[in-house]
């Protein structure tokens, strides 16, 4: 068995990972490259692969840095199947359609520009009328069930607790099984995807995923640690009071799987208890408006907390003061406000979408806030505003930032590093033989390396983007 690291590698996006097995090749996940344009367009748009020589495609959840990239993919020659949890599916079928329009539409814009500079027209990675063919492929799967995806080989997907869906992988493989050889040996062979955190809101915890004797790990949050969830609450609220006090606006990026609908139910509780101040709400996204609607049809994925209220016939999702905007001449209204409002768009790292409409209206204003509530990869607006730079450049025009800009980390769908050694401390160290640690930029995956090896875990490599390791 050889495994290939082609995404997520010293990185946090772009996950893929192709396994050989028996003479057949499995990809693990087909994530989009996020960062620099020019050079994520590249990568994302080339595979160091022959698409059309993968037999199957295990997909462990639905955000885009991990499934963003499956209309490539299955454009470039891919006809097998994606297996997938049934949320994750749902999902998908809204994202990727989304992923395809935004790129649509910023080839548009750019394509105004390259011709008043008689440069060639720009092409996307994809559009909408690839993304059917690839919804055609998924076949889902439930949680704990075993299934074969290729000879000698079945998988599992266990439930990850980071977004509705998401999975953690399990394959039994039986190496040798491929009718040449006699040889037979069985390896279990594990990949965390995203793993959430314990006791956040909406979702069930993490599940283990049992003993291995190989495991691919996430590292996002390696050597950084998130303040409680318990505290969660409380910091939004005052964040919430403090920007309303100064006559501000609350501009959250967010992602519109997860993220969004965190942030409403956080909301959702505040208003109940009458914490939430009296302003107007609004979640300006298409996708986040429709990913909700996906959240109410899987209560399955719910913790017990979430499912007493929909019990009590109560949604977790909306309250009065909450508005979702579909349309693009609601959201344009939205800039005319000047009263306090809370106003979640995506997408998440600012790189796309109407959030960038938000913050380069609201960036120059001191009274305002941009509350920053998930990961920030290198390169991207987000992190730019992460590292308080004085001035960010949106739509090709420079802004000053005068607006606070506050990190809440609480929010987090990742677990953080002590989260993560307590998930590692569950596995028999003599049993697994090798870790390998992806998801993370260099230093975050160092310092995880450092802290499995203070457990006793030996074998931890941090691949490079191509390398390859024989199990």
């Amino acid at each position: 068995m050889i495994i290939q690291f082609i995404g997520a590698t010293r990185t946090v996006t772009g996950s893929m990972h192709l396994l050989h097995i028996n003479g057949k090749n499995v990809l693990l996940d087909c994530g989009l490259f996020q960062g620099r344009r020019s050079e994520s367009f590249e990568k994302n748009k080339n595979f160091p692969f022959d698409p059309s020589g993968i037999d199957a495609l295990v997909l462990s959840h639905a955000h885009i840095d991990h499934a963003g990239n499956l209309p490539n993919l299955v454009k470039s020659g891919y006809a097998g199947p994606i297996y997938c949890t049934p949320a994750t599916r749902d999902l998908c079928d809204l994202m990727l359609k989304d992923s395809a329009y935004i790129q649509e539409r910023d080839v548009e814009f750019v394509g105004k520009k390259h011709r008043k500079k008689h440069l060639p027209p720009p092409e996307p990675l994809y559009t909408i009328e690839d993304v059917g063919p690839t919804l055609n492929l998924f076949q889902s799967i439930l949680y704990n069930r075993k299934f074969d995806i290729v000879p000698g080989v079945q998988a599992e997907f266990v439930d990850a607790g980071h977004i509705l869906g998401s999975a953690s992988i399990i394959l039994t493989i039986l190496e040798g099984d491929d009718g040449k050889s006699s040889f037979r040996r069985e390896i279990k062979f594990g990949f965390t995807g995203d793993l959430g955190r314990p006791n956040l809101p909406i979702l069930r915890d993490p599940e283990f995923i049992g003993d291995v004797d190989a495991l691919i790990s996430e590292s996002t949050y390696g050597g950084r640690f998130h303040t409680s969830v318990d505290g969660m609450p409380q910091k939004f609220e005052s964040v919430v009071a403090n920007t309303v006090q100064r006559g501000g606006k609350i501009i959250i990026p967010a992602f519109s799987v997860g993220r969004t609908q965190d942030i409403v139910y956080t909301m959702h509780l505040l208003k109940e208890q009458g914490r939430l101040q009296n302003i107007p709400v609004y979640v300006d996204s298409p996708l986040s408006t429709s990913a909700t609607d996906v959240f109410r049809k899987h209560p399955k994925c719910f913790d017990e907390e979430t499912l007493g209220l929909l019990k009590r016939e109560d949604d977790p999702f909306g309250f009065n003061r909450l508005t979702y905007i579909r349309s693009v001449d609601e959201s344009k209204k939205l800039n005319e406000r000047t009263e306090p409002c809370i106003i979640i768009a995506s997408s998440g790292m600012c790189e796309a979408g109407r959030i960038r409409h938000h913050i380069a209206n609201n960036i120059g204003n001191p009274r305002n806030t941009i509350l920053i509530v998930g990961y920030q990869a290198e390169h991207t607006l987000g992190r730019r505003l992460v590292e308080q730079d004085k001035e960010v450049t949106i739509f090709g025009e420079v802004h000053e930032r005068k607006c606070e800009v506050i990190v809440m980390n609480s929010f987090s769908a990742h677990a953080d590093r002590n989260e993560l050694l307590s998930y590692f401390n569950h596995f028999d160290r003599n049993r697994l033989k090798n870790v390998f640690l992806v998801h993370g930029d260099p230093d975050q995956a160092e310092k995880l390396s450092g802290g499995l090896k203070g457990q006793g875990f030996k074998n931890i490599a941090i691949p490079v983007r191509l390398e390859k390791f024989e199990i």
